[in-house]
């Protein structure tokens, strides 16, 4: 089955963000016998009441288990983060199922991008479900991101993932074919939906940056006049303003 694992809050000002901590979570979670499928990076509110590191941004990875290896699951999260959230972090954890998870919990998620959400909401809402949420460091306010993480992978049209299997092994130029095998995604298209043949050749930069829409993994293109392409990766500041 697969579970959703929420983290926020792992950083301070001089150290890596939560989403490289969630990349190395997937890692560890891999070496632990499990299958990660996916980390998204998940936008929630900029507000001068919410105390945050640089972005507010929280992270999600789907992980492939048994049912009955949750608390394994749990288990290692809790120690990693434990040993490698950054001194001064309010690091927050929530691990749950798929399916458990509710929609007052997407709800949450969502009003998290646009309201002040309080740390008791989010409590009652992971215990409604039977969710683990559980604060780590500090004052533990990362429950909050934690959860909504949860919440907004789970509603599946929300951020973009930070990493999948081969992501960040793939630059230069591919065809449509190949990164969609590849990257085992559900589309390379532009915005309005125009898909390119399979042997289209679309530049992909650095890396590619695939969004979650509507259920969908995507890898969003935009025309190109290149030497050896015909579609290049989308701009980044547009691709930031549609997964935020």
């Amino acid at each position: 089955m697969r579970f959703l694992v929420g983290i926020d809050d792992t950083d301070n000002l001089e150290s890596r963000g939560t989403g490289h901590r969630a990349r190395q979570l997937s890692e560890a979670l891999a070496d632990g016998g499990f299958e990660p499928r996916g980390v998204t990076r998940h936008q929630l509110f900029v507000d001068s009441r919410i105390p945050y590191t640089s972005h507010n941004s929280s992270a999600c990875i789907e992980v492939e288990a048994h049912a009955e290896d949750r608390d394994r699951v749990v288990a290692l999260s809790r120690a990693f983060l434990l040993e490698h959230s950054a001194p001064g972090s309010d690091a927050g954890l929530c691990v749950t199922a798929v399916e458990a998870v509710a929609d007052g919990i997407t709800a949450f998620g969502t009003r998290a991008k646009r309201e002040v959400v309080k740390v008791a909401e989010a409590s009652e809402l992971a215990a409604s479900i039977g969710a683990h949420l559980e604060g780590l460091t500090g004052t533990g306010l990362g429950v909050i991101g934690a959860l909504a993480a949860v919440g907004l992978r789970a509603a599946a049209n929300d951020g973009r993932f930070l990493w999948l299997p081969r992501l960040r092994e793939l630059s230069g130029v591919y065809t449509a074919a190949v990164l969609r095998d590849a990257l085992g995604l559900d589309g390379v298209e532009t915005e309005d939906g125009r898909r390119p043949g399979n042997d289209a050749r679309v530049a992909v930069g650095e890396w590619p940056r695939p969004l979650l829409r509507g259920g969908r993994r995507v890898f969003l293109i935009q025309e190109a006049v290149g030497e050896d392409y015909q579609w290049v990766g989308a701009d980044k500041q547009r691709l930031k303003q549609l997964s935020d």
